[in-house]
């Protein structure tokens, strides 16, 4: 270990598929409460962007899930927030995203399961989908073996599986390959997760998954060998990692102890409002702690149910998630609608993403193509398009100074949506990894920053610093 690094025990193990819809997050989920069930205080990531798999982690464990992301965060950060949030774990379980070794571009195994499975050395739980093979499932957990030699897979769930079959299955796996099968789980017809469409469906809109996860716990107890899966968590190795340099100024300030930096005086403690309900739920909690760290009191809000803005807030966050599903509502709520207006055009520093940057327009239409009015902000209208678009990873590069950067300035980010807008802004330059597609988005007017992507402070945390900067400059003018 080099000098200054940490090093922390976090029994740990990681839940990855061949594909999406093989039961990955079934398993997590079950896996999760199981341990609950046993007095265990797990905690537990999703690996990639995904907010939805996390919102259904966080109803298991009523404490929230958090994101590990390589595309967004380089290895050591990575390992640090693996770290941070798991300093009160038993164990930590990471879900994977799509395949397992699928990564940037469709073409990469950069930024996948695999490839932070090895950074972080953690071992794999392979969950294979059995519908529909025998003997053939032998030859696909062989593949994923013989892809990569550090592979880091210990051992194999069996989805979906007859119980009769289980058995010989399970013999051919462990002869053949050398690899341990921990288990397996019958078609459970009412415990399904993994048939929603991303975007369509949250944990809050599943009205019985309770009895969902706790009827998956159940079977895995009788099925599934815990104590193992256990016992594999513990045999990781120790994670090396060093402290950001920025996070470490951050918490040399909030202990009255600066050091000569960029952050030259402590930022006081600000209110910043952040929208919170069905309608906008889509929030990386490393995000708002960021903030939190920084001295910001995060006072949560809902446009669909609360009249105006809450008293005394001097920043505001319009996160996504789906304004579409609510619009008669929100264009209802005409002095909430009012509110917002008010204090953006006063000079709020207002941070709006995908869903808040749609709520922000003059219009949003419906799928039947009715209009709705919303806030106003933003001239223009946001439309469905009935596909998705301008969907991944991008590096976003600052065009002009903005509430978040100064000009020529990077941040990471995503898209993932089904609307678009006649007014996407010209604030950044969008680049996709390893491909050529490239565009212009994102509005930057003074206080506003708003547009389609997603962002993550922990990839420019300055970003953070600096809207924090501009949000006491608001308070003091």
């Amino acid at each position: 270990m080099e000098d200054g690094m940490e090093q922390r025990m976090i029994p740990r193990i990681m839940i990855a598929a061949a594909g999406s819809g093989s039961g990955k997050t079934t398993v997590t989920c079950g896996l999760l409460q199981a341990f609950l069930n046993r007095g265990k205080k797990p905690a537990s990531f999703k690996c990639g962007p995904d907010y939805i798999d996390p919102m259904f982690h966080s109803e298991v464990l009523g404490i929230k899930s958090r994101n590990l992301d390589l595309f967004f965060t380089d290895e050591n950060t990575t390992k640090f927030l693996l770290c941070k949030n798991s300093v009160t774990a038993d164990l930590a379980v990471l879900e994977g995203v799509m395949g397992y070794y699928d990564g940037l571009a469709g073409k990469s195994t950069d930024c996948s399961s695999y490839d932070l499975a090895r950074k972080t050395q953690t071992p794999v739980i392979l969950v294979v989908d059995c519908k529909g093979m025998s003997v053939s499932i032998v030859a696909l957990v062989k593949g994923f073996m013989e892809m990569r030699r550090d592979h880091c897979i210990c051992g194999v769930i069996l989805n979906r599986i007859p119980p009769m079959l289980y058995g010989d299955i399970k013999s051919l796996i462990e002869e053949e390959l050398s690899l341990e099968v921990l288990g397996y789980l019958p078609v459970m017809t009412d415990c399904q997760l993994e048939s929603r469409h991303l975007g369509l469906v949250t944990a809050t809109e599943v009205g019985n998954l309770q009895e969902i996860i706790i009827s998956v716990a159940g079977q895995m107890e009788d099925s599934v060998d815990l104590d193992r899966i256990l016992a594999i968590a513990k045999e990781a190795p120790p994670i090396d990692f060093d402290i950001p340099e920025k996070i470490k100024k951050i918490r040399e300030h909030a202990s009255n102890t600066p050091s000569q930096s960029d952050l030259n005086a402590a930022i006081p403690p600000v209110k910043i409002a952040v929208a919170m309900d069905k309608a906008f739920c889509f929030y990386y909690q490393d995000n708002l702690e960021l903030l939190e760290e920084l001295g910001a009191e995060i006072v949560p809000f809902s446009p669909l149910e609360e009249d105006t803005l809450p008293e005394g807030i001097q920043g505001l966050i319009l996160g996504g998630g789906y304004p579409e599903l609510y619009l008669e509502r929100l264009s209802g709520n005409k002095p909430m609608l009012q509110s917002i207006k008010k204090s953006i055009d006063n000079g709020t520093p207002c941070l709006a993403e995908c869903g808040g940057f749609m709520y922000l327009h003059q219009w949003v239409k419906d799928r039947d193509g009715s209009r709705h009015e919303m806030v106003g902000v933003i001239e223009g209208e946001s439309f469905p398009t009935h596909r998705l678009t301008r969907f991944g990873y991008i590096t976003l590069t600052a065009l002009k100074d903005n509430v978040l950067c100064r000009k020529g300035i990077e941040v990471k980010g995503h898209e993932f949506h089904y609307w678009d807008s006649t007014n996407t802004g010209d604030g950044f330059h969008a680049q996709k990894p390893l491909r050529k597609a490239n565009w212009n988005c994102i509005i930057t007017n003074g206080n506003l920053w708003a547009g389609y992507p997603h962002i993550h402070f922990y990839s420019n945390i300055e970003a953070a610093i600096e809207f924090l900067r501009k949000v006491r400059g608001a308070e003091l003018q």
